[in-house]
């Protein structure tokens, strides 16, 4: 059972998105919280799998919430997915850098929010081709220039191609295919990159292959 944290202050979100996940049934809610300080209190009680978390929220926002979050060791394996309510949210960048694993617009498909949380847990980020080349650009306009990632020198020549796909918003199965391997081996390669690198999820492999110099912006693979 996939157990989720929702963290809303607007009630009837968090209604709507309980009502919705525990329908399902390999997924469920495990405690609401109103703001970010009783996100962060009831993480830390209940160690849920999942975090859907609203950026903007009183007392303490999410992005706060989210770095108290990814920032504590013993709760290294729960998984942080920001809320917004516009996909070019000013705070997104904000957001990967603090440690979520993606983002969601509020108004998204139904069925679009359950296969996100799904994926979140199997270790995949919440990150299209299109938010990652803002996020590149992003980078971009705020690095002094690539910076040695810890780690980066054992890296074996297929990890950093691997990295640098993985930095570019491919899936596991797009990147099978551009290697021509399987997407389980693909898949082997990102889990080992990501061990090496002490990555928490893809987001992070996005991170850290713009600031290594793997990825530029405007590069393609």
């Amino acid at each position: 059972m996939i157990r989720v944290v929702l963290a809303d202050d607007q009630m009837l979100v968090r209604a709507g998105f309980r009502a919705l996940l525990d329908a399902q049934p390999d997924i469920g809610v495990a405690g609401e919280a109103s703001d970010g300080e009783e996100a962060v209190r009831l993480v830390g009680e209940l160690r849920p799998d999942v975090v859907l978390m609203d950026i903007r929220m009183p007392v303490m926002d999410g992005l706060a919430a989210t770095r108290r979050i990814t920032g504590d060791e013993r709760l290294a394996d729960v998984k942080v997915v920001m809320l917004t309510t516009f996909e070019l949210d000013e705070y997104v960048f904000e957001a990967i850098r603090s440690g979520a694993s993606g983002f969601l617009v509020k108004d998204t498909e139904p069925e679009e929010l359950l296969r996100a949380v799904r994926a979140v847990v199997e270790g995949d980020a919440l990150l299209s081709p299109g938010v990652t080349r803002r996020l590149i650009a992003e980078f971009a306009a705020r690095s002094k220039g690539p910076a040695e990632a810890q780690g980066l020198g054992e890296l074996t020549e297929r990890e950093r191609e691997v990295m640098a796909l993985v930095g570019i918003g491919l899936s596991n199965e797009e990147i099978a295919r551009r290697l021509v391997v399987s997407p389980l081996t693909a898949k082997t390669h990102v889990s080992r990159t990501m061990v090496k690198l002490g990555a928490r999820d893809r987001a992070q492999l996005v991170v850290l292959a713009y600031e290594s110099g793997l990825v530029r912006p405007g590069w393609l693979g």
